[in-house]
């Protein structure tokens, strides 16, 4: 499954390194992350990781492939 997930602000490229399995582009404002996710347990493996580092999701949605 290909997930979108967008992050509040410019996330520092340190950051974005935290994050190998998603790719990264700032739009608008914010750091927009995509990338195959295998299953639940990854996908909440990644929110934990935003979490531990602050970091503000507003949106997550999956996309079609």
């Amino acid at each position: 499954m290909r997930y979108e997930i967008r992050v509040d602000g410019e996330m520092s490229h340190t950051i974005t390194e935290a994050f190998p399995e998603l790719e990264s582009v700032v739009a608008a404002g914010q750091t927009v992350l995509s990338g195959q996710i295998a299953d639940e347990v990854q996908l909440y493996g990644l929110l934990t990781r935003f979490q531990s580092l602050g970091l503000h999701v507003v949106e997550m949605r999956r996309l079609h492939e």
